[in-house]
């Protein structure tokens, strides 16, 4: 049984940064594809990042909403994926989650798990 869990959230203002972080458990992390979406009040879960890991690396993918902002990255010897999350603004409130699946197109159609969130909170 694959466990995720998120952790790093929490209350910024708008041009500040943070940190979010997701363990996995429960099978070989290399072998999947992780990534990161949210979901606003009232709002669809969205995605925003995934990373994969191939041969030749890591391949990352952004929602254009994030790019140039935020970097996702992993620590295999960790399980470990983050979240690096810069120039905050107050549209990226949101309960942020962690996903996998075995592909990122896979994870973008509707990951297999799921971790429990986290909120992020951007203040103006």
């Amino acid at each position: 049984q694959v466990q995720l869990g998120e952790s790093g959230g929490g209350l910024v203002q708008a041009g500040g940064s943070l940190r979010l972080s997701c363990a996995i458990s429960g099978r070989t992390f290399s072998s999947y594809a992780m990534g990161w979406f949210r979901q606003a009040p009232g709002n669809e879960r969205d995605f925003v990042a995934a990373i994969s890991w191939n041969w030749s690396g890591d391949n990352t993918y952004y929602a254009d909403s994030v790019k140039g902002r935020f970097t996702i990255s992993r620590d295999n010897a960790k399980n470990t994926v983050y979240l690096q999350m810069n120039s905050l603004k107050p549209e990226d409130t949101a309960v942020y989650y962690c996903a996998a699946d075995s592909t990122p197109r896979n994870l973008r159609q509707g990951a297999r798990y799921w971790g429990q969130g986290t909120q992020v909170t951007v203040s103006s």
